[in-house]
């Protein structure tokens, strides 16, 4: 398998940066996350993007990122929420080890108060987040290899349970 040991996808807030942080000290391996690569090429922020030049010209710039980060990394990846709406980036997960970080709405509110920083929350958040999840949730699950839930748990006890659902071994 070429490519990272491990990429991480999922909503917003979910913890990937945490979880992916964790899972690359414990695997002794590199972290990268395509929203950190974003930002320090375009030097702004992913809602500054997505404001100034709207979702589609932000979901162009995160095909590419990804693309590139599938590509040249071969540590812990972590993927921006929306990066699976892409078929071609689906695509280029097959054969990947994807590890969905799941959680349900009140964890959402819990983790991220769901605040307007977020774009795609801007009005009414809490429907908007269950609506964004009926439309995401069946793509996370099909390119996922292991589904880890995140909801009550810390982040090393995700990191753990992302490990044993991949059966890997820490270095």
């Amino acid at each position: 398998m070429t490519g990272p040991q491990v990429v991480l996808v999922g909503p917003m807030g979910v913890g990937k940066s945490t979880v992916g942080q964790l899972l690359a000290d414990r695997l002794a391996v590199g972290y990268r996350d395509t929203d950190d690569d974003i930002v320090a090429e375009r030097g702004r922020t992913i809602a500054e993007i997505f404001v100034d030049e709207g979702e589609l010209a932000f979901r162009a710039i995160e095909k590419a990122a990804v693309r590139r980060a599938l590509a040249g990394h071969d540590g812990v990846l972590a993927l921006g929420g929306g990066a699976i709406l892409d078929a071609d980036t689906r695509a280029l997960l097959a054969g990947q080890r994807v590890v969905y970080l799941s959680m349900d709405v009140e964890e959402a509110v819990k983790r991220t108060g769901l605040n307007a920083a977020r774009p795609l929350l801007a009005v009414n958040p809490r429907k908007q987040w269950r609506e964004l999840m009926e439309a995401r949730r069946h793509l996370y699950e099909g390119i996922a290899t292991a589904v880890v839930p995140t909801d009550d748990r810390t982040p090393e006890e995700v990191t753990q349970a992302a490990l044993d659902a991949l059966e890997l071994k820490e270095a």
